[in-house]
Parts: structure tokens; C-alpha cells; sequence
């Protein structure tokens, strides 16, 4: 298998880096908002507010990380071998019904 890759395969890669890392920022962001929001909500006594929010923060940049890996693992692998877009163009025939190129 050669390293170089396509311009499409490399574009294809950012974007789901971008996708990985920008649902990531909003799962955690959500997260974080959801248990902060007790403080707001239930009233926590002062001495339990900084806690609370390092907790929150916690859990919210536990549930980013966690988003990027499963975004990333579910991206789909480079093929190990299989014909080019090239090679099936060739291959196919140039008229339609022929089964040969030179028929």
C-alpha cells in the first residue's frame, strides 16, 4: 500500500476530524451545562459550588473525549487493494452492449 493519499481521501480525513472534534465540543459542552445547572436549579450551598463545577467540567471533557474516539473509530478504512477509479474506467467497454473495447 503506497502513503500517498488522494486530495479527496485527505479532504475526507479533515472532515471528519472536524466532525469528530466540533460534536465532541457540543456533547461535553451539553454535559457540562446539564450538571452545572443544578447550581442554579437546586440551590447548592456556596461551599459545594466550586466542586460541583470542577466535576461538571470533568465529566464534560470526559464525554468530548469519548465522542472524537467513537467518531474516529467508526471512520472508514483506506482499502487495502481493489481496482482505481482509473482502472474501471479502462475497463469498462466504450460503446454500450460491447464487451470489449476493440469489438
Amino acid at each position: 500500500m503506497s502513503g500517498t493519499r488522494t486530495r479527496a481521501e485527505r479532504d475526507a480525513v479533515t472532515v471528519e476530524i472536524m466532525f469528530a472534534l466540533v460534536s465532541g465540543a457540543f456533547v461535553g459542552a451539553l454535559g457540562f451545562g446539564v450538571l452545572s445547572s443544578a447550581i442554579l436549579w437546586a440551590g447548592l450551598p456556596d461551599a459545594w459550588s466550586g466542586p460541583w463545577l470542577a466535576v461538571s467540567g470533568a465529566v464534560g471533557g470526559v464525554l468530548c473525549g469519548v465522542r472524537v474516539v467513537r467518531v474516529l473509530r467508526r471512520m472508514p478504512r483506506r482499502p487495502a487493494a481493489g481496482p482505481s477509479v482509473q482502472d474501471v474506467v479502462r475497463i469498462q467497454p466504450s460503446q454500450p452492449g460491447r464487451t470489449n473495447p476493440d469489438s
